[in-house]
């Protein structure tokens, strides 16, 4: 019905900057809300940034200032620009959302994308 696919990610060196995509394809009305986490190899998947419906934003205290989350309705995508990264960094970064689809009024759906890996090195 709804498939969230995320690009963007891969090599950099330290202090440099990536662009995440997370990309809604299907029955997709709207994007309501998305949210950015990452899991790193030994870790528990963290919240890394949140964009609810109307604009507010939250991010993990790691990233302030740093990493930047956005919706660009026109194109059923969501972005995360991270800015001078290091490599404590490095992870599996996924994006999930909440999808107003055009199925029926008022439905909505919620998943997950696949996850695009982000290594970050010194």
């Amino acid at each position: 019905q709804v498939h969230l696919v995320e690009s963007g990610g891969g090599l950099v060196h330290a202090g440099g900057s990536l662009r995440l995509s997370c990309a809604a394809s299907g029955r997709v009305l709207r994007i309501n809300e998305m949210g950015w986490h990452r899991q790193a190899p030994g870790k528990e998947r963290e919240l890394v940034a949140f964009m609810k419906d109307g604009g507010e934003t939250n991010y993990a205290d790691s990233v302030k200032g740093r990493f930047a989350i956005s919706i660009d309705n026109a194109k059923n995508t969501g972005y995360l620009q991270m800015n001078t990264l290091n490599p404590e960094d490095t992870a599996v970064y996924m994006c999930n959302a909440e999808v107003s689809t055009t199925q029926a009024a008022g439905e909505t759906w919620y998943g997950w994308g696949q996850g695009t890996q982000v290594t970050v090195s010194q």
